[in-house]
């Protein structure tokens, strides 16, 4: 059964340099109720990505090269378990990058999440969508996290699909936007122009 991960996560949006160059931020926490170690694992080995995630192949290492079945491929640039992971994230002939930080938070490991993509790449794209379609995509990877880490299960693919499609998925999608929208309003955006991109990603991951 999934649970709704929405009011578990801290969400930011900000502007800034990137390697010299104007890049836009999304950034996630969450703290799991599990050790550093095992969420570094979760997170890095081929054998455990599946579960939550999705197949990944390539030279698993600094340096190496990765793919994700049907996704994003790139370079890992740093690999530091189990505290920080930072790759590039290369899609549809676009690159962003991706890092991961893991520390202590009580009993459990807080993860901090960001992708950071170059301003100017795919600005079709982002006018459409905003920071909500690469956002939304990571609070459902990371509710997924979350559910393999609880019992170490598998996340079943066609229950994923029957929930998605379910009235408590659909208010998922509709929660997560528009969560979003009032980042990007809170970084500057005006509020109908935030409100309609995060309508546009909730229609796309809703498949309306």
């Amino acid at each position: 059964m999934f649970t709704n991960a929405i009011g578990v996560q801290v969400r930011r949006f900000e502007e800034r340099e990137h390697e010299g160059a104007p890049a836009r931020v999304v950034t996630l926490e969450r703290t799991y109720p599990a050790g550093m170690s095992d969420i570094w694992d979760a997170m890095t080995s081929p054998e455990r990505l599946p579960r939550w995630f999705l197949p990944v192949s390539g030279e698993l290492r600094q340096g190496g090269r990765y793919q994700l079945d049907g996704n994003a491929g790139g370079t890992i640039t740093r690999c530091d378990p189990p505290r920080a992971l930072d790759i590039s994230w290369e899609f549809s002939g676009a690159t962003s990058w991706v890092t991961v930080r893991l520390s202590p938070e009580g009993e459990g490991t807080l993860l901090v999440l960001e992708h950071i993509a170059p301003v100017g790449v795919m600005e079709d794209h982002w006018e459409s969508f905003g920071p909500a379609a690469t956002g939304t995509g990571w609070d459902l990877a990371l509710m997924g996290l979350g559910l393999h880490l609880k019992d170490g299960r598998s996340v079943d693919q066609e229950e994923v699909e029957r929930w998605s499609a379910s009235e408590p998925g659909r208010t998922f999608m509709r929660e997560s936007t528009a969560a979003w929208a009032e980042v990007h309003v809170a970084a500057g955006e005006d509020r109908c122009v935030a409100q309609a991109m995060a309508q546009r990603t909730a229609a796309f991951y809703m498949g309306d």
